[in-house]
């Protein structure tokens, strides 16, 4: 196994410590989320159904203790029409939608790119399937533009996924397995950035009826730049934007070595949110006090946290939370990631952010 740090610094005037490597053992034991895209069999648009209250209080009960149903349809029944006759390439076979000289393809090819976003993949045969899933609507146009006001318009939307699906007129059994086709096209939108390693869903049979994704682009907000400005968390000072996640040496205290670095979170359920690192930062610290503080009732605090998006091969892994005991400045974000095996991690979207009322770490009781 190799672990090549991608970026390392020089630490001097304090005992230098090895670099905080990210936990990728621990982030990769968090059971993936079940539903990472829209479904085939989904015919409408459901509400973003994330709750940032009810996250962060979930996220702190981590820390302490370590959508709409889909009814059963009648055989035969009538689908949504999807966009339209003109978006049928040929007479609809799956070989014709998937051929790269058709018009649905070349739409994808030659497709913009909205202002703010960058272009992550062009013209695949799948759609997008990773962490951060919203929920998605049908366009009667590809339109790139379209897609991305719906992401624009719900706050924790990173990316979209803009593509056409071969889809049955009729809900098939029997009698109707294999139905005349519709193109629906479909704009799910993400709350982390889209990746070209993710578009993995190529469809799947419904009866006889081979549902297939063609002419898939995806989308994500400013590229490196994600995520700029940093979102403001309760509790906490304003954030700073970082270019890596902090590697924090050793200091001295009372003649000893002390290591700052107070343990790492991740969460995967929910989209790109620094207000989980916040509060696993708060439960942490009343964890400390209550049950790890030493003969002279000190412990260790969480005052100070990192937050970013942790990817592996570009795939966004969940919200990853690096605690502290105190406050380091930009000059010690220097770690965006490295090789572990034959797997890139790399760090995005990083900010750091200060409790307003540090805890001494001292218990008075």
């Amino acid at each position: 196994m190799r672990n090549v740090l991608l970026a390392t610094s020089a630490l001097s005037g304090l005992a230098a410590a090895l670099p905080q490597m990210i936990n990728i053992e621990a982030a990769l034991a968090v059971p993936t989320p079940t539903v990472l895209g829209p479904k085939a069999e989904e015919t409408a648009e459901l509400p973003v159904s994330y709750n940032q209250a009810a996250a962060a209080a979930s996220a702190a009960a981590v820390v302490a203790t370590s959508g709409a149903e889909l009814k059963k349809r009648d055989a035969c029944q009538a689908q949504p029409a999807g966009a339209g006759a003109e978006y049928v390439p040929g007479q609809g076979s799956v070989d014709e939608y998937l051929n790269k000289e058709n018009s649905l393809r070349k739409a994808a090819q030659t497709a913009g790119t909205p202002e703010g976003y960058t272009k992550a993949f062009t013209n695949l045969i799948g759609s997008t399937e990773q962490i951060g899933y919203l929920t998605y609507k049908t366009l009667d146009t590809y339109s790139p533009d379209e897609c991305a006001a719906f992401c624009n318009s719900e706050k924790y939307c990173l990316g979209f996924n803009l593509f056409f699906e071969r889809d049955p007129s009729v809900d098939p059994g029997e009698g109707c397995s294999d139905p005349a086709p519709v193109t629906n096209i479909k704009c799910s939108i993400y709350g982390y950035p889209v990746a070209e390693a993710s578009a993995t869903n190529q469809g799947q049979y419904r009866g006889d009826f081979h549902v297939v994704i063609t002419g898939s682009n995806g989308y994500s907000k400013a590229g490196k730049g994600v995520c700029k400005p940093a979102p403001t968390v309760e509790g906490f000072n304003a954030p700073a934007n970082l270019p890596a996640a902090i590697n924090a040496p050793l200091i001295k205290k009372q003649g000893k070595d002390y290591d700052t670095y107070n343990g790492m979170r991740l969460f995967n359920t929910n989209p790109y949110d620094p207000s989980l690192c916040a509060a696993a930062c708060e439960s942490q610290t009343q964890f400390d006090k209550e049950h790890l503080a030493d003969a002279n009732g000190e412990y260790k605090p969480c005052n100070f946290f990192t937050s970013y998006i942790l990817t592996k091969n570009g795939v966004p892994l969940g919200t990853y939370c690096a605690l502290y005991t105190q406050y380091w400045d930009e000059s010690y974000a220097v770690n965006t990631g490295y090789y572990y095996g034959d797997d890139e991690y790399s760090v995005i979207c990083a900010a750091s952010y200060t409790d307003s009322t540090p805890d001494s770490g001292k218990n008075e009781a």
